[in-house]
């Protein structure tokens, strides 16, 4: 009982200490996606409340088409997430929300080439590693394109990881 004690005792201080904080206010990097519009991404986000945070992502991507050359792709997307704690792992957090996304194709073909536009649900987790100043995510984003050039699909399930040195 005795020893049950000064664990709680110690674990609360430690707690309250920072020892195991793990918390960060802004933080930028980069993404990896798996569609063609974003493969590569620089990442920044920020928390504009406790629970909510904004991310913005540039990205850049390419698509080989059989027998029309490369096309070559710029991105901006930027999406609100809300933050939910998971106790048990401090720094550990599970977000849902949603965004947008506007891309511009450039291509030999025009068919695969033009600006398009679409919106997406996001959910994931984030941990901050609390002694090293680094933040992890993995999330998905479906998107439905509302624009888009002629041969792309209207739907991509996209899925990312991503990591960002954190800036208090």
């Amino acid at each position: 009982m005795k020893k049950q004690i000064i664990i709680l005792i110690v674990s609360a201080a430690m707690g309250t200490t920072g020892f195991s904080q793990s918390t960060y206010k802004s933080a930028i990097g980069a993404r990896i996606g798996s569609t063609y519009y974003d493969l590569i991404s620089a990442s920044f986000k920020t928390f504009i409340s406790k629970p909510g945070a904004i991310e913005l992502n540039l990205g850049f991507g390419s698509r080989g088409y059989f027998g029309y050359g490369n096309t070559a792709t710029v991105s901006f997307a930027g999406s609100y997430q809300h933050h939910f704690d998971i106790p048990k792992v401090p720094g550990l957090k599970w977000f849902v929300g949603g965004g947008a996304t506007v891309y511009n194709a450039f291509s030999d073909y025009d068919a695969y080439k033009g600006l398009g536009f679409g919106v997406f649900a996001t959910g994931g987790v984030d941990y901050k590693i609390a002694r090293i100043p680094l933040n992890v995510s993995a999330d998905v984003r479906p998107t439905i394109n509302i624009t888009r050039p002629g041969y792309y699909n209207s739907f991509y399930g996209n899925y990312g990881v991503a990591a960002r040195y954190t800036l208090r």
